[in-house]
């Protein structure tokens, strides 16, 4: 499938999507990406996140592609579910943390707990750090496995954000350019 052809909704994290982020890029360089908004950035709510989720799939005019990180992965796994007679067609997964067992996780994370372990009903990829702060890698080579996903351990780049010193990640669009091939 090609970028032109899908909806590509980028869902970020706890705090949004800062002006530097990868997330922020990707929507100003693919013409069909846009940012799942929320009310409220800061104090997330898993129920109003994946309410929020669903209604833009739902409002979507072609395929869709869902583009996840941090506390937004965990938005798409738990709003996977209800997106099994859609037409999701693939997820792009990266550095979802640990929000039941890392001491370096938000309270307000934590809400999201426990991990969903229902496989997803679409194919999907997540990339993994083994520097992490609020992941280490076999948590979520866990979560990958529980989800159906293929698991790519990307080595020590931490949790994939501007603090780690990603703005535009190439590499990360790479590997999203190979998902979107596979589907």
């Amino acid at each position: 499938m090609k970028i032109a052809e899908a909806d590509i909704l980028i869902v970020p994290g706890l705090g949004g999507a800062s002006a530097d982020h990868w997330q922020t890029n990707w929507v100003n360089k693919m013409p069909t990406a846009q940012l799942v908004e929320q009310e409220n950035w800061t104090n997330p709510d898993p129920e109003k996140w994946s309410d929020k989720l669903h209604h833009a799939v739902m409002m979507s005019t072609r395929p869709v592609v869902l583009v996840g990180h941090s506390l937004g992965v965990h938005t798409i796994s738990r709003t996977a579910q209800k997106l099994t007679d859609t037409k999701v067609a693939g997820a792009f997964l990266v550095t979802p943390p640990d929000i039941e067992n890392n001491k370096n996780v938000s309270k307000k994370s934590k809400r999201f707990a426990p991990i969903v372990q229902d496989p997803m009903p679409f194919p999907s990829l997540l990339i993994g750090s083994s520097n992490d702060p609020f992941c280490d890698v076999e948590a979520a080579a866990q979560m990958a496995a529980a989800w159906g996903s293929v698991f790519n351990d990307a080595g020590e780049i931490g949790h994939v954000n501007p603090k780690s010193g990603f703005g535009p990640w190439p590499e990360g669009l790479m590997a999203f350019a190979n998902l979107m091939r596979r589907i």
